[in-house]
């Protein structure tokens, strides 16, 4: 296709408020050349608009330019559907509006609004959004209705197509469409009358053939998201709600969604769960009917080699467990209610039916969170276990059919035919078993012809399987790349050619997404595919999914966990194709880019489905790069780490006594001489440094060792006429009687994590050594607890201690976060204090990672009546120094949550980890505590 080169960036960036909404730098673009599906392709220029005005410039633009356009939201779509070869449009950043209406029986939304997000607003009115998509922390409005994204609960009833009400949608020609108003029609029909001329027509042509009417209905009985919506042909009369459901599941084909209005279905508390085990998946597949009449809200089959599969995983249930599979399959099934009373009889009616059944093991229901969670993790496990096992350099495809439910046994074991006779291995089925949906994945190599081939051979008997049973080739998943070239075959030439005709009416020039759900060539999902090389052990199990972008703290300023592990597989592809002044132009900015800007804070791993801690990476990376000076300066500091810490306090006091404009002239210039990687900016909000730690012996036998960590030393409390947490912590122990030994020497111990973080392996190496030799001595070789008052400290012992060998005859050493330890062992035994009215309160990215966040609420619920944790709660970002060393980076984490917090209008602002409480002072402008220093201060005498 032609493109005018030399014009395409300006021309682009006149559609913008700002130059910097439109990159064409090499790293961004092969940022966004991955999405969660197997294919790759690589963007000429990567729009961020900021409203739906410049979205209909930027699709004038594309017309001029002749440049085709791709929008991409979460990128959590697996058929390709968000890639693209010339222009991504990501509507993610921006585009995050949420109205609720008629107390949250409605809500209109916006594309860039995450489903997790949406349900946390809704969660408020005792509502939820009807699709349920596995990746709902990640994938937004806008892929959601693209997709007409349905998953484990709502089935055909409660999918996008059936609750959304309206949508504002902009058209090829930069018209605004707004389905809803009174007037849609009349707008329609005097703004675009080819379009409502054609619509019109189209319907006619539909609804007078009467084979495509029952071709239709059929494929539309089930899950199905195999080429365009044709049902709203036959569902609705008026053009503009036409229009507005044909929309759904377009993938970005038809026009960009600008907002969308939905009924909202309740959010059902009350959940009881079981899993049902068979012989086999015929056993299985007889008991459907009854258990899909009885009103289970969920049925998820996983077939045998999944439960085999399901064993290795920690934590799997007892029943698997012990299971001696053969060709077993099992079901896991719920029932809702709205009531605990409801819930009861419901589990009473779906025990007795489950034990009617022809069972491998009696049923056993249960309401217990922790049962349902361990439940959920083996179904949803399968998938991280089998793509993270993968052979390095392998790409996994996860693929979904449907075929109607009678069929649904039979299709199973044809299908584990097939991966026999074409040797994918591990290929697992599992899925939505109710709606005679699966899923199973292949991974391959995709690097030599044969591979290719062999997956060419594959779909094209799985095509013929699924077609066969009269099922669809694509049920939640979008046609996408991967099934374009059989979407005729599927419908037939009639029904094929009015989806042409439709295409032809809303993007004639065919620039929206080519190639995706209608494409002529039938080599076309052969083409393009993912080759994954390998960069690092530590994340090549990495299958692209981007559940880790909604966590990342740099995810609005530089790269997200999944951008840092593509880029780098970038460079490595274009070192081994001698590409050398890419992998040059690549390098040069995945420093700041990638290394800098990570907060090495691991939220990523608490979201992703392969476990993966993309922190870990970039530790190696600063590792690999820190410079012998640096590393001689971080093994000394380790040596000597009481004159530094204490060092460091008295530097930040005399800093706290000066005039500000001085110090931080004088600062400015010696980052700008050292570099912004190496010397931290000094800010307003600093406080004058803290304490030493040691103390004096107990005077009673101790009941645990109080590890103080040394960022207390260096930073002071927010309150200086207030003693701090050292002082708190031990005044609050003393009150109800509890010892406390600190060790000796603790002014020269750390947790090591400051030199881990910073990759300083020596450092670290060092100082961990002799904190848990000093650790030993006082915990008497593990018989005493641990407690330490940062959150990130404490997990940063806990790493510290998890390789270490225990001596003979010793325990473990066990260590315990302060607020743990307070809310079982102090705060029962408190007298009550005089709560304060309200307390804004910041969980800390290690707090999260602990399972601290419960206990944390608990002793904040003892200061406050009102205890409120912003809606976009997410790390701050600080991490340490790197709030002081890139600002920008807490800036941009605490943009939106800090906004809330100065709504909150809170009396008191607490959190559990000194950095972390520094990080909020400075976005918010309001004093952070420590929780425990607020705790004490309410329950003083």
């Amino acid at each position: 296709m032609e493109r005018k080169s030399h014009t395409l960036i300006s021309t682009l960036r006149s559609t913008m408020s700002h130059d910097n909404q439109i990159t064409e730098r090499a790293i961004d673009l092969h940022a966004y050349a991955n999405d969660a599906s197997h294919f790759l392709l690589t963007p000429q220029a990567v729009a961020i608009p900021n409203n739906a005005a410049e979205v209909g410039a930027l699709l004038r633009a594309s017309a001029e330019l002749n440049l085709p356009l791709t929008f991409r939201s979460g990128g959590t779509s697996l058929s390709g559907q968000g890639v693209t070869d010339s222009l991504l449009v990501d509507v993610r950043k921006n585009f995050k509006g949420i109205e609720v209406l008629d107390n949250g029986e409605r809500v209109r939304v916006q594309p860039g609004v995450t489903v997790r997000a949406l349900n946390a607003r809704l969660a408020l009115y005792g509502r939820k959004f009807g699709p349920d998509p596995a990746s709902e922390a990640a994938c937004t409005i806008g892929g959601v209705v693209a997709n007409n994204s349905s998953g484990m609960h709502c089935g055909t009833v409660d999918n996008v197509y059936r609750t959304l009400e309206s949508l504002v949608v902009v058209l090829t020609s930069g018209t605004v469409v707004d389905t809803g108003a009174a007037d849609a029609n009349e707008k329609l029909r005097t703004l675009e009358p080819a379009l409502f001329e054609g619509l019109e027509r189209l319907t006619k042509r539909v609804r007078s053939n009467a084979e495509s009417v029952a071709r239709i209905k059929h494929q539309f009985s089930m899950k199905n998201t195999m080429g365009y919506g044709l049902n709203s042909f036959l569902d609705y009369e008026d053009p503009a709600q036409v229009l507005a459901h044909l929309i759904v599941g377009s993938e970005g084909t038809l026009g960009f969604v600008a907002e969308a209005t939905f009924s909202t279905v309740p959010a059902y508390k009350h959940v009881t769960t079981s899993l049902l085990v068979f012989d086999d998946l015929f056993s299985a597949n007889e008991s459907l009917e009854a258990l899909v009449g009885s009103g289970a809200a969920t049925v998820e089959l996983m077939d045998s080699l999944s439960l085999k599969v399901g064993q290795t995983l920690p934590g799997t249930p007892r029943i698997v467990r012990e299971l001696k599979v053969q060709s077993h399959a099992a079901f896991l099934v719920e029932y809702t209610a709205t009531s605990a009373e409801e819930l009861e009889d419901r589990q009473a009616k779906g025990l007795a039916l489950a034990n009617s059944l022809k069972l491998s093991a009696p049923a056993r229901f249960s309401p217990d969170a922790k049962t349902r969670a361990q439940l959920w993790k083996l179904r949803k496990g399968l998938y991280a276990s089998v793509a993270g096992a993968r052979t390095q350099g392998t790409t996994a495809l996860l693929e979904d059919v449907v075929v109607p439910v009678p069929a649904l046994a039979r299709t199973c074991a044809e299908l584990s035919v097939l991966f026999d006779r074409y040797g994918y291995e591990n290929s697992v089925i599992f899925g939505h078993a109710k709606d005679g949906n699966v899923h199973f994945m292949l991974t391959d190599g995709f690097h030599t012809k044969d591979q290719v081939q062999r997956y060419s051979a594959f779909t094209e008997d799985m095509v013929d399987l699924v077609l066969g049973e009269g099922g669809s080739l694509k049920a939640e998943h979008g046609t996408g790349r991967v099934m374009a070239p059989y979407v005729r075959r599927q419908y037939g030439d009639e029904l094929y050619g009015v989806m042409r005709e439709l295409k032809m009416l809303l993007d004639p020039a065919g620039l929206l997404n080519p190639g995706v759900i209608l494409d002529e060539d039938p080599q076309a999902h052969l083409r393009n595919i993912k080759v994954t090389p390998a960069v690092d052990p530590e994340v090549d199990r990495c299958v692209a999914c981007g559940y880790c972008e909604p966590v990342c703290p740099s995810r609005n300023l530089t790269l997200t966990p999944r951008q840092r592990i593509v880029t780098l597989r970038a460079i490595e592809t274009a070192r081994l194709a001698g590409d050398t002044k890419l992998v040059a132009e690549l390098e040069k900015d995945y420093a700041y880019e990638s290394v800098d800007t990570c907060a090495v804070d691991g939220m990523c791993q608490t979201a992703c489905p392969v476990d993966i801690n993309t922190g870990t990476l970039v530790k190696k990376l600063r590792a690999k790069d820190a410079n012998k000076v640096e590393g001689a300066v971080w093994d000394t500091a380790a040596k000597h780490w009481s004159a530094v810490t204490q060092g460091a306090g008295k530097m930040l006091g005399v800093a706290d006594k000066m005039p500000l404009p001085l110090v931080v002239g004088a600062n400015k210039l010696g980052r700008a001489v050292l570099g912004a990687d190496t010397l931290p900016l000094y800010s307003a909000e600093l406080p004058a440094g803290g304490t030493k730690r040691a103390r004096t012996a107990p005077a009673g036998e101790p009941v645990a060792v109080y590890f103080p960590a040394c960022v207390n030393t260096m930073f002071g409390p927010a309150d200086p006429a207030q003693p701090g947490i050292q002082e708190s912590f031990g005044a609050l122990a003393q009150r109800v009687g509890i010892e406390l030994l600190v060790p000796e020497g603790i002014d020269s111990l750390c947790c090591g994590t400051p030199w881990s973080s910073k990759g300083m392996e020596k450092g670290h190496a060092n100082m961990g050594e002799r904190t848990i030799a000093a650790l030993r001595v006082a915990s008497r070789n593990g018989e005493l607890p641990i407690l330490c008052d940062a959150s990130s400290c404490t997990e940063g012992l806990r790493h510290g201690i998890e390789d270490e060998v225990v001596p003979a005859g010793a325990k473990p050493l066990r260590v315990i976060d302060v607020v743990d330890y307070t809310a079982e062992h102090i705060l029962p035994l408190l007298p009550q204090g005089q709560k304060v009215a309200s307390l804004a309160l910041h969980p800390t990215c290690s707090s999260t990672r602990m399972g601290l966040n419960p206990a944390l609420h608990a002793v904040a619920e003892a200061v406050a009546e009102t205890v409120q944790v912003p809606e976009n709660w997410g790390c701050c970002a600080f991490a340490g120094d790197r709030g002081m060393l890139h600002p920008e980076l807490t800036a941009s984490a605490t943009e939106v949550q800090a906004a809330e917090v100065r709504a909150f209008g809170a009396a008191m602002h607490a959190s559990c980890n000194r950095t972390c409480e520094l990080g909020m002072t400075r976005a918010t402008e309001q004093p952070y505590e420590h929780v425990l220093e607020l705790l004490e201060r309410i329950t003083r005498p």
